[in-house]
């Protein structure tokens, strides 16, 4: 996949919580902005540590997370940004539900929804949804087959491990058939399930440099052992306003990041401004706006 970089933004939700006024504010003023997309994590539910004493997750019951399918119904008439959530842990959700929901979203935003799906690595939500944390990854490569089917056929018939049905379709389907499936993954085995069966990849544990590029072989290598062409595979990366010597050396160091992201063949990339102590929606959005600037993006 070639072309541009695109350039999107982490939504700050841990930092702006509950304030959907926020959320509005900070989606049109990404848009206005230049930015691509908006990119949304996913967590159900987290852990309330007064009972899960040795809790070492990056996150828990005081953690805010809008649900990002729900919430891209709103961004779709609110915005004209792409859609990517970063991940959607697919194996903890009803395959065919998301589908569903999936297209919805795709035919509301003219076709703008690019759905990033990985397995996630929190036991206790996936009990909390009754399904199979041990599974898992069996359970996304059919799931991923499914979708794609239920995405572009009127009528389907399916009978494997995870799933069965018998005759049935989605009504209406998405603009985008299929919409694209973008794979989150963080092992060996993961990279080469994203070469051989995603459109994309992303890892939230990478950045450029050996590992990256290590990682990058296996999905190609991935890609090819499924007969597909690896150019056509599209990379995201992240750059993490916490992980750069911010504010001391101003923006600098974000704008370095995604220039190295770019050389080593990322197609899209989002700046996540969370976890940063910025401050309230509008201190984010001047963070972006200096970026937008130096970056050379226009609204």
């Amino acid at each position: 996949m070639t072309g541009e970089l695109k350039i999107g933004a982490v939504f700050p939700q841990i930092d702006l919580a509950d304030d959907v006024g926020a959320l509005r504010e900070w989606a049109l003023g990404v848009e206005a902005l230049g930015y691509h997309h908006v990119m949304i994590y996913d967590h159900v539910v987290g852990a309330d540590t007064s009972i899960h004493k040795d809790w070492h997750g990056a996150y828990d019951v005081e953690s805010p997370f809008h649900e990002p399918l729900v919430t891209f119904g709103y961004l779709a008439a609110l915005t004209n940004l792409e859609l990517f959530t970063g991940i959607l842990i697919l194996p903890q959700r009803q395959t065919v539900l998301v589908a569903k929901q999936a297209a919805e979203i795709d035919l509301l935003s003219g076709g703008r929804l690019r759905l990033g799906v990985g397995l996630g690595w929190n036991k206790l939500e996936y009990e909390a949804l009754g399904e199979s944390f041990g599974r898992r990854g069996r359970r996304l490569e059919e799931q991923v087959h499914l979708l794609r089917d239920l995405w572009t056929s009127k009528s389907v018939t399916f009978n494997g491990e995870f799933d069965s049905m018998n005759g049935v379709g989605l009504v209406p389907l998405p603009i985008q058939r299929p919409i694209p499936l973008w794979i989150g993954c963080n092992s060996e085995v993961a990279f080469r399930r994203a070469g051989g069966l995603g459109d994309g990849w992303i890892s939230d544990k990478l950045v450029p440099g050996p590992e990256l590029q290590a990682a990058k072989k296996i999905v190609e290598l991935g890609a090819v052992e499924a007969g597909r062409d690896p150019a056509t595979l599209g990379m995201q990366g992240r750059v993490r306003l916490v992980d750069s010597d911010w504010p001391n050396s101003g923006f600098s160091g974000l704008i370095e990041q995604i220039d190295e992201w770019r050389s080593a063949g990322a197609t899209h990339v989002a700046i996540d401004t969370m976890g940063a102590q910025v401050g309230p929606a509008e201190a984010h959005l001047e963070v972006l706006s200096t970026c937008a600037d130096m970056l050379g993006l226009t609204g």
